[in-house]
C-alpha cells in the first residue's frame, strides 16, 4: 500500500508542472486576452493624437534652441 501511495504522489508532483507548463504554451487560450491587453497598452496610431505630438515636440525643440542661443550670447557678451 505504501508503494502505491509514493508512486501516485511521485506522478502527481510530476504531472502537475507538466500540465500546467503545456497548458500555458496554448497560445490559443490567451491569444484573444493578449491581442485585447496590447491594444489596451498601445493603441493604435490616431491622427490627431499624433499631429499633436509632433507640434508639442517641435515647440519644445524650438524652446531649448532659443534657450541655448541666448545662453551662449550671453556668455560672448562677458
Amino acid at each position: 500500500m505504501g508503494v502505491k501511495i509514493e508512486v501516485f504522489r511521485m506522478m502527481l508532483y510530476l504531472s502537475f508542472p507538466v500540465a500546467m507548463f503545456w497548458i500555458s504554451n496554448q497560445a490559443e487560450y490567451f491569444e484573444e486576452y493578449i491581442v485585447k491587453r496590447k491594444r489596451e497598452i498601445f493603441p493604435p496610431d490616431e491622427g490627431l493624437h499624433r499631429k499633436e505630438l509632433e507640434d508639442f515636440k517641435e515647440r519644445m525643440r524650438i524652446r531649448k534652441e532659443q534657450r541655448i542661443l541666448k545662453e551662449f550670447s550671453a556668455e560672448s557678451e562677458n
